[in-house]
């Protein structure tokens, strides 16, 4: 049981690829504070709208902070996906 759970903690602290969802639109210009996760819009000229981060952040930390700062712009997350 012990080499499982230290097999699953490893894994958080490895780049991994996810995928973000949040219900509204995020400016182009907080990419750098996105940890530069691309960021697509889907639906923009329809309410509501969503979009779409994805990309590779380097561990579970700055998962974190990319979470923190949608919760700062006020964005519903609908989806935290990680991605193989």
């Amino acid at each position: 049981m012990r080499a499982n759970a230290s097999a699953i903690c490893s894994e958080f602290d490895e780049p991994a690829q996810y995928r973000i969802t949040v219900l509204g639109r995020i400016p182009a210009r907080w990419r750098d504070r996105l940890e530069g996760m691309t960021i697509m819009e889907h639906a923009p000229e329809a309410e509501p709208s969503s979009t779409t981060l994805l990309g590779e952040l380097p561990d579970q930390a700055a998962l974190v902070g990319v979470l923190t700062t949608l919760y700062e712009l006020h964005l519903s997350v609908l989806l935290v996906e990680r991605v193989p």
